[in-house]
């Protein structure tokens, strides 16, 4: 999932309105790719990897306002809830439209969908979802809605996610605070609050450090937090410091 630090379908979601004559030409294309590492995998504010470290990397395609582009991360929660499972990764496939609707105010839309090859969960996790997003000077507001059920969420189509962020220059460093909430349809008991202050610099050039703190304000069920690890019982969706490495080239 698409995410904190690294910051979770392809060419068919923004190119299925288009004709073949209006794409930009492939001349005009840029190609690029992104390799990291996080000590902890947050999504949503909730822990993906148990709390442990997790790899990840992507490549994006881009051309005029056009893109598309796939990002992966190793997690846990998979084989977690099911050791049956053989799942190791999580796997996003994107893609959208951008544009500039006046001076210092733009658009994001698009479609994204998450794939676990391998699971053997009773409801799929594999979700899709469309988004939007609306950017004005340094902030951003982007709303996704789930054409599917929710990361294996019995009858939680439709579920959404509401997305405030911000991207503020501070002496050497970047700032992005983020505040955001998940509605799991059919379940609300699983419905949070997430957010996260995270800090990042470029400090060689494509290679990018960043680190904050990032946490979730998740219910509890019968004494339970809703999001405690089937591994150890521990909260995922507590507040804690995560660090990242980044490079793009």
């Amino acid at each position: 999932m698409k995410k904190t630090l690294s910051l979770t379908a392809l060419a068919a979601s923004a190119a299925a309105f288009v004709t073949a004559a209006a794409l930009p030409s492939v001349a005009l294309a840029d190609l690029a790719f992104n390799a990291g590492a996080v000590s902890d995998y947050r999504y949503r504010g909730i822990s993906q990897s148990r709390l442990k470290p997790a790899v990840q990397g992507g490549v994006d395609w881009s051309a005029g306002p056009y893109y598309v582009g796939a990002w992966a991360s190793t997690i846990k929660w998979i084989d977690d809830a099911n050791p049956a499972s053989s799942n190791k990764v999580e796997i996003d496939l994107y893609g959208g439209y951008k544009g500039e609707i006046a001076k210092d105010l733009s658009y994001d839309v698009g479609m994204l969908a998450y794939q676990y090859p391998g699971h053997k969960l009773a409801t799929s996790p594999n979700t899709t979802e469309i988004y939007g997003a609306l950017t004005y000077g340094p902030a951003t507001l982007k709303v996704s809605h789930g054409l599917t059920n929710l990361f294996g969420f019995a009858d939680s189509k439709n579920s959404s996610y509401v997305d405030l962020s911000a991207s503020f220059e501070v002496g050497p460093v970047t700032l992005a605070p983020h505040l955001g909430y998940q509605k799991v349809a059919g379940n609300g008991d699983f419905s949070y609050t997430d957010y996260s202050l995270i800090a990042s610099k470029e400090v060689l050039k494509g290679l990018t450090v960043s680190g904050g703190v990032v946490g979730a304000d998740t219910k509890s069920i019968a004494g339970t937090k809703a999001y405690a690890s089937p591994a150890n019982g521990k909260d995922l969706g507590k507040a804690g410091a995560v660090v990242g490495l980044k490079v793009t080239f």
